[in-house]
Formats: structure tokens, C-alpha cells, sequence
């Protein structure tokens, strides 16, 4: 069948979306997915979303990694598909949609800053040299100096494959402290196996392990090779809630593509 795409990126994350409020893409198989993400022979995307009906919500996100494999929840991706919903006149003030992960809210302010309220962070495994954060994703956070002369491609791929997270995955974040308030991220992802440009939840659960000793309210601005992003939460002894992922999300392009 020829069907109508969407493309967006948020900070250079970029997603294909079709809107399946009807129910007419539901069958998309693994390798279907997998192709229209490619670069090379479709139309070439970090991941693939569906906006569906869903009763008592505004609407459902479905996400598939680049893969073609069904995805844990995506920040970026999530921005994205709230203004997709908004564009295709879901027009609210406030969005409340549903998502792997759990229900989620969402605002766009007056300058098109989208917020999205992540889930409650209630524990963070602090290792030796690294530490893990879930996120909606599961998160693995190293600190490190000159984080742009790091070979994340080579060095994620290790970790991401190396005996503790071979069989689930992970993603893989490298993070420098620029100064106390912001921080530099840059990402391998499972299911893209690659670098991206820039990951919602894994720029999330770097700056909560930024708040170390600062209870209450905080704020850490983050930059990514594709933009920046801000994240705010409140903290309280080892627990993080009222997440908000702050950033922009952009509309593309559109078009038409056999599948």
C-alpha cells in the first residue's frame, strides 16, 4: 500500500511517524520497520512511532527501535509525537498519553519547548567507575574528561556487549561536566547500535546522578551533538520525581512510500 510518513527530530534524534488513529499500521513486521529506518534503502531514522487511539488517553505512543524491534520508551521520540499530535490537530494544553513505560504528560510552552514528564526515578545503582539509572530505558553513565575525543561508537558497542548487558542491552552514555549546571552527553544506543545524535532518557538520567548532595528542586542543562535539552526534577534523599525533559522538536518532512 502507498502510505503517508511523518519525519521529525528532536536535537537531531530523528523518528518516522504515521499517524494510526484508524488502525492501518498495526501490522508493520520487524523487517518492514527495519528498512524504512535504513539510511541507505528507506527512509532512514534513529526509530519508527505510531500514534494510536487509546481510550482514557489523549493517545498511545508505540515505538520501534531502528531494528525493527519494539523500543523502551524514547524521550526525544516522545517530545516528537506530542507535537506530530499536535500538528494533526490533538490540540491540548496539557497531553496525557500512554507509553512502555507508563502514562506520561506533556506540555508545549508559547516558544515550542516541549516538556514531557518522565517516570519516578526511585533508585540508582552508583558502581565504582559507572553507574546504572532506568529511565523509562536502561542507562549506563560513566564520567569522563574531553567527552568529544571519546570513540563512543567503539567504546559503547564494548560495554553494551560485554557479559553483564549482552543479553537485554543497554545504552551507553558518556558524560563531562562542563561546569556546575551543565553537562555534555553523547550516546550509544541499543536497537540504533550506533551513536545518535542525542537521547532523551539518557540525558535524563545523567543529570539526576548530577544532583549527588543538592536536595529539593534542581535543573541541569544538557548539551548533545544535536542540540541542547534541559532537565528539572525535585530530589529527595535517593529519589527523583517530577522529572521534566525540556527540548525542541521539530517537523521535517513529509511524503509518501510504498511498504
Amino acid at each position: 500500500m502507498l502510505a503517508s510518513f511523518y519525519k521529525y527530530q528532536g536535537t537531531g534524534n530523528d523518528f518516522i511517524l504515521f499517524n494510526n488513529i484508524s488502525g492501518e499500521f498495526s501490522n508493520l513486521s520487524q523487517a518492514t520497520i527495519n528498512h524504512l529506518c535504513n539510511r541507505n534503502f528507506g527512509i532512514g531514522a534513529d526509530g519508527l512511532m505510531l500514534i494510536n487511539k487509546k481510550d482514557g488517553y489523549d493517545f498511545e505512543m508505540v515505538y520501534y527501535n531502528s531494528d525493527g524491534k519494539a523500543g523502551s520508551m524514547c524521550g526525544n521520540g516522545g517530545r516528537c509525537i506530542v507535537q506530530f499530535a499536535n500538528d494533526i490537530g490533538i490540540k491540548k494544553y496539557t497531553y496525557k498519553f500512554i507509553a512502555s513505560d507508563g502514562e506520561h504528560e506533556a506540555e508545549i510552552d508559547i516558544d515550542g519547548t516541549i516538556r514531557l514528564k518522565m517516570q519516578d526515578v526511585n533508585a540508582v545503582d552508583e558502581q565504582l567507575d559507572f553507574s546504572l539509572v532506568n529511565t523509562g530505558s536502561p542507562h549506563y553513565i560513566i564520567f569522563v574528561q574531553n567527552v568529544k575525543s571519546i570513540d563512543v561508537l567503539t567504546k559503547g558497542h564494548e560495554i553494551r556487549y560485554s557479559k553483564d548487558f549482552a543479553e537485554n542491552g543497554i545504552n551507553v552514555n558518556f558524560v563531562e561536566l562542563l561546569d556546575k549546571e551543565t553537562i555534555y552527553v553523547r550516546t550509544y544506543e541499543r536497537g540504533v547500535e550506533a551513536e545518535t545524535l542525542s537521547c532523551g532518557t539518557g540525558v535524563t538520567a545523567a543529570a539526576l546522578l548530577c544532583a549527588h548532595n543538592n536536595p529539593g528542586f534542581n535543573r541541569v542543562a544538557i548539551k548533545t551533538p544535536g542540540g541542547s535539552l534541559s532537565v528539572e526534577f525535585n530530589k529527595t534523599d535517593n529519589r527523583y520525581s517530577n522529572i521534566w525533559l525540556c527540548g525542541p522538536a521539530n517537523f521535517s518532512f513529509k511524503g509518501e512510500i510504498e511498504i
